[in-house]
Formats: structure tokens, sequence, C-alpha cells
């Protein structure tokens, strides 16, 4: 699920990897992804779309750049829409975008191997 292309770019900033560069971006992504699921969770649920906006965009760039491109373009996709106050059916997108964050979860997890 994570691309490779994406975790050869971070594993080029520590070659051999003695500075455990590649784990360390990964375990605080995965920390800033719990938290961030849970803050847009209890926002959709409170029907703050403003912070569901603000969440979709910080996990965006976050995700992209560990590879989770599908999360990506997903926050993309809820951004956008909370941008332009297109949001009379929002909910399953957000709830897609809920969900790949949790499989996105699962990969860092495995790429971890935890």
């Amino acid at each position: 699920m994570l691309d490779e292309t994406a975790l050869a770019r971070l594993r080029e900033l520590d070659p051999d990897g003695s500075l455990g560069v590649l784990g360390r971006v990964l375990e605080t992504f995965r920390q800033a992804l719990g938290r961030d699921l849970e803050r847009m969770a209890t926002a959709r649920d409170g029907g703050d779309l403003k912070t569901v906006g603000e969440v979709a965009h910080k996990v965006k760039s976050s995700s992209a750049s560990v590879g989770a491109l599908g999360l990506s373009a997903l926050c993309a996709e809820v951004e956008r829409r909370v941008r332009a106050g297109d949001t009379a059916d929002i909910a399953p997108r957000v709830q897609a975008l809920l969900a790949e964050g949790q499989r996105a979860l699962r990969a860092v997890a495995s790429a971890l191997g935890t």
C-alpha cells in the first residue's frame, strides 16, 4: 500500500540506514495519523466540517511523503470539497478517508515490523 518510490526517497536521506531515518519518519507519521484520524472522526460526528477540511489538508502532505498515495488523494478531495462548500454528500468521502487512514496505519505498522 505504501508507494515504493516515496519510500526510496526517504531511504536516500540515510543510505546505509545507520540513522534510522525511515523508521523514525514512519513512526512519527503513524502516531500523528492516529491522532488526526481520531480528530477527524470527532469533527465529522460533531458536524465540524471546517476541522475535517483542516485535518484533511494536514494529512494530505504527510501521507504523500510516506507513500500513502490513496490516502493523500482522498484528503485532497475532501479538502477541496470543504473549501468549495460542496459538502452536501461529503459523509461517504470522509468515511472512505477514515477507512483508508486505517489501512495506511496497518501498512506503516507492517513496514515497521510491529
